[in-house]
C-alpha cells in the first residue's frame, strides 16, 4: 500500500530546498556578481549614469552609448582565459555541480511524500548527505570566484587596483549575495532533512497508518 505522508517540516525542508536552489541558479545565470563604476550615456534627456557588471560567464557593459549585456564563454570551458578566467571556469564547473545535485534533492523532497526509503536508506537521510556534498561543491565555487578578481576582465572594469579577492573601484552585486544565501540555506537543508525524517516516521504517523489512512497530513 502507498502512504502519502506529508508533515510541517518535511513541507519546510522541500519548500527551503527550492528556495536554496534557485538563490543559486537566478546568481549564476544574472551577470550582477560584480558592480563597476558608473559609466556616463547620451539620451534625449541627458546624460545618464550607467554601471558595468560582470557574472560568472557574462557581462553588461556600455556600446555605443547603448548597455549591452552578452556571453563571454563563447567556446564555453574552453574559452580563450583572457577572455574568461580559468578560475570563473572552475567556479561555473562547481556551482553547476552543486546545482545538479541539489536538483536531484529537490526531486527526492517532491517523491519523498510517496517513497520515504530507498533500499532500506531513508530517502530524508540519503537527501541530507547529498545536500550536504552539494555545500560543500559550492563553497569551492563561491572561494573561486573572487579569486579571478585580477583577471584582465576585472582590471578593465574595476580599475587597476584590482586582484585576487580585492575589488578595486568596484562592489559586490546583488546575485553574489544571492548566491551566499543560496550556499546558506543548502547547509541548513542539510541540517532540516533529519528533522524532516523524524517526522515521516513518528509514532503520530504511524498510528494514522494503524488507522488505514493513505494520505496522512501532520502539523509537525
Amino acid at each position: 500500500m502507498c502512504y502519502v505522508i506529508v508533515t510541517g517540516r518535511s513541507l519546510l525542508w522541500s519548500l527551503l530546498s527550492l528556495v536554496a536552489m534557485m538563490a543559486v541558479l537566478s546568481a549564476v545565470i544574472t551577470p550582477k556578481w560584480i558592480v563597476g563604476p558608473p559609466k556616463t550615456k547620451n539620451t534625449e534627456n541627458g546624460l545618464q549614469l550607467d554601471y558595468p557588471t560582470a557574472g560568472i560567464f557574462n557581462r553588461c557593459t556600455l556600446l555605443h552609448d547603448k548597455m549591452n549585456c552578452a556571453n563571454f564563454n563563447s567556446d564555453g570551458l574552453a574559452t580563450d582565459p583572457s577572455v574568461f578566467p580559468s578560475c570563473w571556469k572552475a567556479s561555473l564547473f562547481f556551482l553547476s555541480l552543486g546545482l545538479s545535485i541539489m536538483a536531484l534533492t529537490v526531486f527526492a523532497a517532491l517523491v519523498g511524500c510517496c517513497v520515504q526509503s530507498i533500499g532500506r536508506k531513508s530517502i530524508f537521510n540519503l537527501a541530507g548527505v547529498a545536500q550536504t556534498v552539494a555545500g560543500i561543491i559550492y563553497l569551492f565555487g563561491m572561494i573561486l570566484y573572487p579569486a579571478g578578481w585580477g583577471a584582465e576582465r576585472v582590471l578593465r572594469i574595476c580599475g587597476p587596483e584590482a586582484g585576487p579577492f580585492l575589488l578595486g573601484d568596484c562592489n559586490l552585486g546583488w546575485a553574489f549575495y544571492s548566491a551566499t544565501i543560496g550556499v546558506a540555506l543548502t547547509f541548513v537543508c542539510a541540517m532540516l532533512s533529519a528533522q524532516a525524517e523524524k517526522s515521516t516516521a513518528s509514532d503520530k504517523v504511524q498510528d494514522k497508518m494503524n488507522e488505514g489512512k493513505t494520505l496522512i497530513c501532520l502539523a509537525s
